[in-house]
């Protein structure tokens, strides 16, 4: 039943919800950063901005635009990396601009000021540091990752371009990219090959969408400049090139592979992008998040416990759900989006501040573990640019399109809507009923605090519903008749039942997907997913679990390496709900231990602020006289961490 299937081609917009909570508190963050701060550097470089301390040569107030005001950390006018932020912040406003005029103005005036600075520097060079960087780099000399820098300038035009439809855009990274064509022409393959083994970057994906926009040549000598053969070949060849590598360095690098499969259409690009996946994720395994590699680099295949303290860089999950997703849009296949899921739960979210909307470089999962958040303008790690694009593209995953209709791969609170589909205007809204069902991050809201006042017209459950429960609305300008696809998740503890306008409907679950095709007009889908308790176990040291709810990871309040009396394969066997009710809306993922020698709670890891955390926990089955003892059939019903 596998397919292709391609983005939306709609306007998603995020409806009330947890998703777009987290959404608002990323556009709050994304308009705080000013113009003038992001466009520092670049002045700088262009000559069309100094500082000399005050207003007079000995005498004189205080220039108002100093220090105390300007961006700090990887943003200081002494970082090598110094405008970084101004690409991230470039595609996430192109996103956040479709709803907010005021951001989008923003991104046009930002735009417009880059020009200037390219014009002031000869009319190609528009970057935030010197060329003479790259010449540093091709010497061989220590410069910290120029290409990367300049890689962020380049994807936020193309997105300003792409997203935003600002051909001014596209006009200065055109521009720009004549620069590293003069320069690469220079070197010989040998130099350029070392140059690549530099943190280069996703520069092959800004070519290949050069080359899709434009159809310039000159983007498809770069493309063919940027194959990073002495990487791709071995790849291809079955080599683990990835153990102890920096793992994002390669990432983006496939990213630009995957792009460069869609433009030229040559199948090699296609095959790296697949012999990666394996090496990377199936082969290697994930944590119990779906998050990999520590440290910044990647763990040996299989081997996690003795990697517990700095896992999966933001940046990382980020980019790895980019590419999961395009996996998904070249075979439909329900595994990337069921991964896709698993990292949005306790990855980007679990890495964003609720509160503060700021971001976690890393992730910890061992004993004792605590997130360390970022600063508004003090540290602008790259986390802060992922942090920024992720949240503003989320919403992005929910609904794919492909020949047949539509595909709804991630239950977001969202409203899809095509002017022209299938013959006329089509949308499709996606809601949680969060009285029935639970859903991970629920807040206080007006209709939710109405429910708990009408006795008699909205009944609720007794207990905290084990299930999620999903309201897909289909509403069409003409009677239409195509398929809708829902993905039924991996985490689904028993089989979904499906009701469309009340009527009960016979489920058949086929590769992942429940298939419907009917004549829709104004339909309700009522999808319920049954939920539960399970655990996931450390491959190197599978005596070691991890607890999820659903998707959601869970972990103890607890700084102390305590082991747990229970059935590893039943968290039910140690675990019991704790506080599932807070006024008008469910708490899902929150649980107490019972009938050990210490009492602790669970909460979701994605609602962690400030308390020290254990994710990972020893459990010993236990006999009737109390001796510990093992079980290997428990062990065996454990799900492994590969298994997205």
């Amino acid at each position: 039943m596998l397919r292709t299937v391609r983005a939306s081609g709609g306007r998603t917009t995020l409806k009330e919800g947890p998703t777009r909570d987290r959404w608002l508190l990323n556009a709050r963050y994304l308009r705080g950063l000013s113009a003038d701060n992001l466009l520092r550097p670049y002045r700088a470089e262009a000559g069309l901005w100094s500082y000399s301390g005050s207003w007079g040569t000995t005498v004189g107030a205080d220039s108002p635009d100093g220090p105390q005001t300007w961006h700090w950390g990887w943003e200081s006018p002494t970082c090598d990396l110094r405008g970084h932020i101004l690409g991230h912040w470039l595609s996430a406003a192109a996103r956040v601009g479709e709803e907010d005029r005021e951001v989008a103005a923003r991104a046009a005036t930002v735009v417009d000021e880059l020009a200037t600075c390219q014009r002031a520097n000869g009319g190609q060079w528009a970057g935030s540091i010197p060329p003479a960087y790259f010449e540093r780099l091709a010497a061989g000399r220590d410069v910290w990752a120029p290409q990367y820098v300049v890689h962020k300038t380049l994807m936020g035009l193309l997105d300003q371009y792409r997203i935003a439809g600002n051909d001014q855009a596209l006009e200065i990274a055109s521009a720009f990219a004549g620069w590293f064509h003069t320069w690469t022409s220079r070197l010989s393959r040998e130099q350029l090959d070392d140059i690549l083994d530099r943190e280069t970057g996703g520069m092959l994906e800004v070519w290949a969408d050069l080359l899709a926009f434009t159809g310039d040549q000159t983007a498809a000598d770069l493309i063919e400049r940027y194959d990073r053969r002495r990487f791709f070949e071995p790849l291809l060849a079955g080599a683990d090139l990835l153990t102890n590598k920096h793992a994002n360095t390669q990432i983006a690098e496939i990213l630009g592979a995957a792009r460069a499969w869609e433009v030229t259409g040559e199948r090699r690009w296609r095959d790296i992008v697949e012999a990666f996946w394996d090496s990377a994720v199936r082969a290697r395994g994930t944590y119990c998040t779906g998050g990999s590699s520590c440290g910044e680099v990647w763990q040996p295949p299989g081997e996690q416990s003795a990697r517990l303290h700095a896992v999966q860089e933001h940046c990382l999950v980020y980019n790895l759900m980019r590419l999961a997703a395009v996996l998904f849009r070249w075979t439909g296949d329900h595994r990337y989006g069921d991964y896709w899921e698993r990292n949005l739960v306790n990855g980007i979210r679990a890495q964003q501040h609720p509160d503060t909307g700021m971001p976690a470089y890393f992730l910890p999962l061992a004993t004792g573990s605590q997130k360390k958040w970022g600063r508004p303008t003090e540290d602008f790690w790259c986390c802060h640019g992922t942090l920024l694009q992720a949240q503003s593209s989320v919403g992005e995953a929910a609904v794919y399109l492909d020949d047949q209709g539509i595909a709804v791969c991630q239950y977001l609170e969202s409203v899809t809507t095509w002017p022209d589909l299938f013959g006329g205007r089509v949308e499709l809204a996606i809601t949680a009923d969060v009285e029935q069902g639970v859903a991970l991050g629920q807040r206080q809201t007006a209709y939710a605090a109405a429910g708990i006042q009408e006795l008699s017209a909205r009944p609720l459950p007794r207990r905290r519903p084990n299930h999620h429960v999903h309201a897909i609305d289909v509403r069409c300008e003409r009677p239409t008749r195509f398929e809708i696809r829902l993905r039924v998740p991996l985490w689904a503890t028993g089989s979904p039942t499906l009701e469309i306008d009340g009527k009960p409907l016979p489920v058949e679950v086929r590769d992942g997907w429940i298939l419907l095709s009917e004549e829709w007009s104004s339909q309700r889908i009522r999808l319920t997913v049954p939920s539960g308790l399970s655990t996931v176990r450390l491959p190197d040291q599978p005596d070691l679990v991890a607890v999820l709810d659903g998707p959601v990871v869970l972990v103890g309040l607890t700084e102390q390496e305590t082991v747990l009396s229970g059935d590893p394969a039943d968290p039910a066997s140690f675990l019991t709900p704790d506080r599932e009710r807070h006024h008008s809306w469910w708490q899902p993922g929150r649980y107490r231990t019972h009938g050990q020698t210490t009492g602790l709670r669970f909460i979701p890891l994605a609602e962690v602020r400030d308390e020290r955390y254990t994710v990972y926990f020893p459990v010993r089955c236990a006999t009737s006289t109390g001796e510990h003892i093992s079980s290997s059939n428990a062990r065996r019903a454990v799900r492994p961490s590969e298994d997205l």
